[in-house]
């Protein structure tokens, strides 16, 4: 079993699609391979095989490896919930929530768990694919660090390090990690490599020259800019690949303070026939045939964010001229007419008003419902997949219409004037069937969608691609410990 570690410069340097990249390599020669993440933060989440959640970026990993994805391949998960606090998931499960003081002096104890998942999937597969988070840099988090040198440390694996030269400054940022280092830390640095660059190659050979020579590093290889590459993004909507169209259906998602799972809109960004706009803050509602409104971490807080904006009363008015509007998770939950948190599972105890465009009530449980789920979508009868991650109990007579049968039970709910639907369902859009469906329900006549999951596929396709062409694999299989990739 051989391990190689990925850490970057900066957040967003391309740790993840590298890492995603090596995996898929590594399957296409049949190797057996697994993707790990020691943590994560990020409120862009997966269910797993085993019940559990886990990091979205590891879920593609693991697809790329064409494995499935697994709670050991991202042990430690922590999504905020405000701008100093966040729920701790350990192995798959929510087991509190922390403060980042409390939860630094906690990092102890979550490195036993990152070890243990380690070795279970090292028992398993050949290689190991790990992805760092943030930058290894980062001096005040390095004591007790289990995201990056100190999980290299521990396992005693190599490092590659990425940097992004789309950003400026790519010499300043390899180099000035370096300085950051240990000395035990540098020396587990085997590799560099440049990701997005664009332009004749042959004007920054001299950068490279000057780099190795100053660090005794080698460069792997400079990765060049891929103009709309889909990737599911870890913690920020990917606007880079959108092909909308601006005479499609007009589209609109709220940008929520802890807006969470925004995948869901992924294969809307990518539709031929959807304009889709993300509204952010101070921004008016435009006309539009269809709102969504999305997941949320912190439901209340973001119910009462969606307010301060004014966009409650461009919601009522939208519905007064015939719009459509669909709730997905805590989306769903702002519907109906209260929403409970008795136990201060999102903050502090309290109930709060919703929007009371559904007949329903929501209470916050402390028990988390994590299910991979496939059912009817009950607007035309199609096959709908998709999953549930949500602390929240609802009931009411809303529900006496669902929206979607799972068999053994029903979930969501359609208005009696068919204007408003909502569901605890992430990933309805995702299926050709019901992605049509759900548009022709909002207004577009004779929607033709893409095959969503082709379109990841070629996304991971096109980064390994260009991993096999523009880095050293000589080298990169020596760090493997293998004979040749």
């Amino acid at each position: 079993m051989s391990t190689l570690m990925v850490q970057g410069t900066t957040s967003d340097a391309g740790k993840s699609a590298l890492v995603t990249a090596l995996c898929r390599l590594l399957a296409r020669r049949n190797l057996s391979v697994a993707p790990f993440k020691p943590q994560n933060m990020a409120l862009n989440s997966a269910v797993t095989s085993d019940g559990g959640e886990i990091g979205r970026a590891q879920a593609v990993q693991a697809q790329a490896a064409n494995i499935p994805c697994h709670t050991d391949m991202n042990p430690v998960l922590l999504k905020p919930n405000s701008d100093t606090g966040a729920q701790v998931i350990i192995q798959g499960k929510a087991i509190s929530t922390l403060e980042a003081q409390s939860y630094h002096n906690y990092k102890q104890v979550a490195m036993s768990a990152v070890l243990e998942s380690y070795q279970r999937l090292a028992g398993q597969y050949q290689s190991i694919i790990v992805e760092g988070a943030g930058s290894p840099a980062e001096i005040n988090l390095r004591e007790n660090d289990i995201a990056n040198m100190g999980f290299a440390e521990a396992v005693d694996c190599p490092v590659i390090l990425i940097a992004d030269i789309n950003r400026g400054g790519v010499f300043a940022h390899l180099v000035g990690t370096l300085e950051l280092l240990s000395e035990s830390e540098r020396a587990r640095i085997k590799g560099f490599v440049i990701n997005r660059f664009r332009g004749d190659i042959s004007l920054l050979q001299n950068g490279l020259d000057w780099l190795e020579q100053r660090t005794g590093i080698p460069v792997l290889g400079v990765l060049p800019y891929l103009h709309r590459l889909h990737l599911e993004a870890e913690d920020s909507l990917n606007l880079d690949a959108v092909t909308a169209s601006q005479d499609g259906l007009k589209v609109i998602v709220p940008s929520l303070p802890r807006l969470s799972n925004h995948t869901d809109f992924d294969p809307l960004l990518l539709h031929p026939q959807v304009d889709l706009q993300i509204i952010h803050k101070d921004q008016p509602m435009p006309p539009a045939d269809l709102i969504i409104l999305p997941g949320s971490k912190s439901v209340r807080a973001d119910l009462t964010a969606l307010r301060e904006q004014g966009w409650d009363q461009a919601i009522r008015r939208h519905l007064r001229y015939g719009g459509k509007v669909l709730g997905i998770c805590g989306g769903f939950q702002m519907l109906g007419q209260s929403i409970d948190d008795p136990d201060g599972i999102e903050g502090k105890a309290g109930k709060t008003c919703g929007l009371g465009l559904l007949e329903m009530q929501t209470t916050l449980q402390p028990e988390k419902q994590l299910h991979n789920a496939t059912g009817q979508l009950l607007l035309e009868d199609t096959t709908i997949s998709g999953y549930e991650i949500h602390a929240g109990h609802t009931q009411g007579a809303a529900l006496d219409q669902p929206l979607v049968d799972l068999g053994s039970r029903c979930d969501g709910a359609i208005s009696e004037d068919n204007q408003i639907i909502g569901t605890y369902l992430h990933g309805l859009f995702e299926s050709k069937e019901s992605c049509d469906s759900l548009l022709r329900w909002a207004g577009l006549a004779e929607p033709q969608s893409p095959d969503y999951h082709l379109q990841r596929e070629q996304g991971i396709d096109r980064i390994t691609d260009a991993v096999t062409e523009h880095l050293d694999l000589s080298a990169l299989a020596e760090l493997l410990e293998l004979n040749s990739l």
